[in-house]
């Protein structure tokens, strides 16, 4: 049978196309061996089951491997302390089952305690049976605990972090498991914010001896690279995987879903359809453009657990949509619990000691999010949507004629309107006017580094062209020229030859229009609004 590349659950070598874990294995283990007890907290979809379980597989030659994943434990055995003790006993002693080198007097002992149903049992007897068992053991006994995000609005789990805690720092005199690895979306940290509103209760010191993981876990280009060359010697394909790679790596910044589910959509969605004939078709630039385009139009699970984030916590919300459209930098700060909290999530990222949202993928889908809620009350996208067969002759999508009409339309509805308006929302409508233009069609993002409150760079891809115009706030003619210069050097960097240009002028004499200017061997194309 066929590898495919795989989006749901965990990936399986023998049936999946995966990156190499051999290296995120040999520094998880060296944690292992030097006695930590940490968790993998990660956002949804990246990986934290497949690491767990290829580790399970690589320890077995040194250790006894306890793996659980408490999504098979019901409501009922999380009722209290008893019932906890039957439930995790019963799935131990599951987990072990064709486990060599067990003592019988251990398997005897879970079996009783899961038997037991009289509501005498404590987890001090589970914990002693561990302890036990640990003492007697030819090999040290490590604990895995997948999806623990289940027990976390339950006070019987935090009594059993208490527990392990206690163990952990006796565990010189009374012996206990060699690690303990607990995996989640939240850090079970803080894990009390789930269970208490008080803010004395926003951290759970049960579980502060927590060691650091820093494995990364993202996947790099030369990752991504290794999964694409094994895909590759399958087919035959002969596809420029450096370029591929890099794609890939660059709107997505490694993260393992949206990486894999690219993957996807090129081996099984646009190879065969329309002007992608076979695989050799779609595993190009092209091919993967499309692909992004039906990555950011579906909903998937991933999108829908962003969303429903955002929902919940609406300040979040407000965060994110500040940091998109006002280019108002946000420091980033892991005592900011709101940014602590994105970055939990996956939605943003510390780089350079700012945050920033974590890929390109997220943030254009929340661009479109932001921007739809936006669209039934907008004159701006209104004039877009009347206008947009206009702007595409041939297949070309006509940028300048976009500037032009752009300009014209904004000066109609909103030249009338103050100076602190214009700043706060020129850019975003420039962008709602874009959107039902390239829409279906083609798709936009924004240069995180370029975007500020006085410079944004949007990139649109449009069937395979590209164009870079640079939205910026008019601070007089030196610093237009400097706006200029940076066009130029970026206009380099991607190959091209002609950019654009959007200046939004507070200056009730100013000149409103689109003109050519040539500054070496490019053209940039200026519209002043």
């Amino acid at each position: 049978m066929a590898k495919v590349f795989n989006v749901s659950g965990a990936c399986r070598p023998s049936k999946h196309y995966m990156v190499d874990l051999k290296p995120r294995l040999k520094k998880t283990r060296v944690m292992i061996e030097a006695g930590e007890y940490f968790t993998i907290n990660k956002a949804r979809q990246y990986g934290k089951t497949t690491l767990l379980r290829a580790l399970a597989d690589d320890l077995q030659d040194g250790y006894i491997v306890i793996s659980l994943d408490f999504q098979k434990m019901s409501s009922m055995d999380f009722a209290g302390e008893s019932a906890f003790v039957n439930g995790l006993a019963r799935e131990v002693n599951g987990a072990i089952k064709n486990t060599s080198g067990v003592p019988e007097e251990t398997r005897e002992s879970l079996q009783k305690l899961a038997g037991v149903k009289d509501g005498t049992v404590r987890l001090a007897d589970l914990f002693e049976c561990f302890s036990e068992w640990c003492s007697v053991s030819e090999k040290p006994v490590v604990l895995m605990i997948d999806e623990v995000d289940t027990a976390a609005d339950n006070q019987v789990f935090l009594d059993f972090l208490a527990q392990l805690r206690a163990y952990y720092l006796y565990s010189d005199v009374t012996p206990t498991f060699q690690s303990v690895i607990l995996a989640s979306l939240y850090d079970i940290r803080n894990v009390k914010r789930k269970i208490r509103s008080e803010k004395e209760h926003k951290t759970n010191s049960p579980w502060n001896i927590a060691a650091d993981f820093l494995v990364d876990m993202s996947f790099s280009k030369s990752d991504i690279a290794g999964m694409l060359n094994e895909y590759d010697n399958d087919y035959h394909i002969h596809m420029d995987i450096n370029e591929i790679s890099s794609l890939l790596y660059d709107y997505t910044s490694g993260y393992p879903y949206l990486v894999s589910r690219l993957c996807k959509f090129l081996d099984e969605r646009i190879a065969g359809n329309g002007r992608f004939k076979d695989r050799k078709d779609a595993w190009t630039k092209a091919g993967f453009l499309d692909a992004v385009k039906l990555l950011i139009n579906e909903m998937n699970p991933l999108y829908q657990s962003l969303k429903g984030k955002l929902e919940d916590y609406p300040e979040l919300r407000t965060v994110l949509y500040e940091l998109l459209f006002t280019g108002k930098p946000i420091p980033y700060s892991a005592m900011n619990d709101y940014i602590e909290m994105a970055a939990m999530f996956g939605f943003v990222k510390n780089e350079n000691g700012t945050a920033v949202v974590s890929n390109r993928i997220f943030e254009t889908v929340l661009y479109n999010w932001f921007m739809s809620e936006e669209y039934v009350d907008s004159k701006i996208y209104e004039a877009g949507l009347q206008e947009k067969n206009q702007f595409v002759t041939g297949g070309h999508l006509n940028i300048r004629r976009v500037l032009e009409k752009f300009v014209e339309s904004f000066h109609y509805l909103y030249g009338d309107q103050n100076e602190t308006f214009l700043e706060d929302v020129g850019r975003r409508y420039f962008m709602l006017f874009l959107k039902p233009i390239i829409n279906g069609v083609g798709n936009s993002y924004v240069e995180a580094e370029t975007r500020n409150r006085e410079r944004m760079d949007l990139v649109i891809d449009y069937h395979g062209e590209r164009f870079i115009i640079e939205m910026k706030v008019w601070r007089g003619n030196a610093y237009n020229e400097r706006g200029e210069n940076q066009l130029v050097n970026y206009l380099n960097y991607f190959g091209l030859n002609k950019g654009y240009m959007v200046s939004f002028d507070f200056n009730k004499k100013k000149e409103i229009g689109v003109k050519d200017v040539v500054i070496g061997d490019k053209l940039l194309i200026e519209a002043v609004v």
